[in-house]
């Protein structure tokens, strides 16, 4: 008889003993936080972003009162699905209002928000990043009426390519983030505790590495306080904002999802 293949410790909690930070947004990380916990991990939440309202709705009112003269809605993220329907609740815009739209993703969790308000989607690009989205779309939106709705702050590859491929784009922010005043006290305290720093932190975003600078200082990101620690980064374009301060993303998710990034995590400690 055949023995059972017993797995070993290291196989059932991958990530014991190690602290990871986790720097979404308050309202976004405890999936994430949940993925890393489950694996062993001790998780440092301690939020790089917060997701505010914009300074002005007005763009965005236009916008929903308009809504049939789009033909295209592509959304960068799950923060700008749930601003643009919390919108038009609050305006008493029907969302049947928005089913003629061909609708585009920048990934499957933007999606699943769209979806979960009762939204088809059309496209959801195999990378997660602008670059893709325009691939996907640039066929598609010739000569089309397209309403893009992002962040304050957000690159602009999306329009400039689009409007290239002679679609009329029109882009309303319906967010902002800005860096959490209290994150920068939990970050100064736990800079003080050499033996209470993370093992890894995480970035999920352009902005989280941005505020990350501007919490702790670019000369500290860079020095011996985090000469022990590694970055994770959840997909090329935050990578290279990492390495446009001088910091190394030392772990790279394949997929750009908080679950390629915890696969990644997972991948390079196996290799410790």
């Amino acid at each position: 008889m055949p023995r059972r293949k017993i797995s070993s410790p290291v196989e059932i909690i991958p990530l014991a003993g190690l602290r990871i930070l986790v720097s979404r947004a308050k309202s976004q990380a405890s999936g994430f936080a949940a993925e890393l916990k489950q694996l062993g991990a001790q998780v440092i939440e301690i939020p790089f972003i917060e997701v505010r309202s914009p300074a002005s709705y007005r763009p965005l009112d236009e916008a929903l009162d308009r809504i049939a003269e789009y033909d295209w809605l592509i959304v960068t993220s799950a923060n700008a699905a749930d601003a643009l329907f919390a919108r038009a609740q609050t305006r008493n815009v029907p969302f049947a209002n928005l089913n003629h739209l061909q609708v585009a993703a920048i990934g499957p969790a933007t999606a699943r928000a769209l979806v979960k308000h009762g939204l088809e989607v059309d496209v959801v690009p195999d990378e997660y990043i602008a670059e893709s989205v325009v691939r996907s779309l640039r066929k598609l939106v010739r000569g089309k009426s397209v309403l893009l709705v992002r962040a304050k702050v957000a690159r602009d590859v999306i329009p400039n390519e689009l409007r290239k491929a002679e679609a009329q784009v029109t882009i309303v922010e319906a967010y902002e983030t800005v860096v959490p005043e209290r994150s920068r006290q939990r970050m100064a305290r736990l800079m003080q505790h050499p033996q209470k720093m993370p093992h890894i932190v995480t970035f999920t975003s352009s902005s989280t590495v941005q505020n990350f600078v501007a919490l702790v200082g670019k000369r500290a990101a860079k020095s011996k306080a985090f000469s022990a620690t590694r970055f994770a980064s959840i997909g090329p374009v935050t990578s290279a904002t990492l390495r446009g301060f001088g910091l190394e993303p030392h772990i790279r998710a394949k997929q750009s999802t908080v679950t390629g990034l915890t696969e990644a995590i997972v991948k390079a400690m196996k290799k410790r």
